[in-house]
């Protein structure tokens, strides 16, 4: 391969998800619930050179079009990623993310005394955020304080 060439070839219809955080592009995937078995051609690329971060994580998944929602989960372990739609080898839109204010029911709260972790109360948890940089949450039973860290390793570890 020449100096320049692309990695992965255009994709006619689907999401390409880029400036990634080097060596997160897995979590992105956790997080959409890709395993590799839905039949998605997938491409990852994984530690790439990147003007703005140094280095970077670029996922492409063919046939998917991302919701809002799930646009929201990536900004909460890739803050400046963007998101381009594609249809027709066009990028028909470009979302920028944008972590949610409020996270229900999406991660736990790891004070072992908050009421969402008892057992037999139908409370799930609710977390707001009190900063976007660095990011970070807020329990709104306990005021339990986690960051971008503590939901990055949650994740990793809950949707394996």
């Amino acid at each position: 391969m020449g100096k320049g060439d692309l990695l992965v070839r255009k994709i006619h219809t689907g999401t390409v998800i880029d400036h990634i955080p080097a060596g997160r592009a897995l979590v992105v995937l956790k997080l959409l619930g890709i395993t590799g078995r839905e039949g998605l051609r997938v491409a990852l690329v994984m530690n790439v050179e990147s003007k703005k971060m140094g280095k970077k994580d670029i996922v492409k998944v063919e046939d998917k079009l991302l919701t809002q929602e799930e646009t929201d989960k990536i900004a909460l372990v890739a803050p400046n990623a963007t998101i381009n739609i594609i249809k027709d080898y066009e990028v028909v839109e470009k979302r920028r993310v944008s972590p949610p204010n409020t996270l229900e029911g999406l991660i736990s709260c790891p004070n072992p005394t908050c009421i969402t972790r008892k057992r037999g109360e139908p409370v799930s948890t609710r977390f707001v955020m009190i900063n976007r940089k660095p990011l970070t949450y807020q329990c709104m039973y306990c005021a339990t304080i986690i960051s971008e860290e503590d939901i990055l390793k949650q994740f990793m570890h809950k949707h394996g």
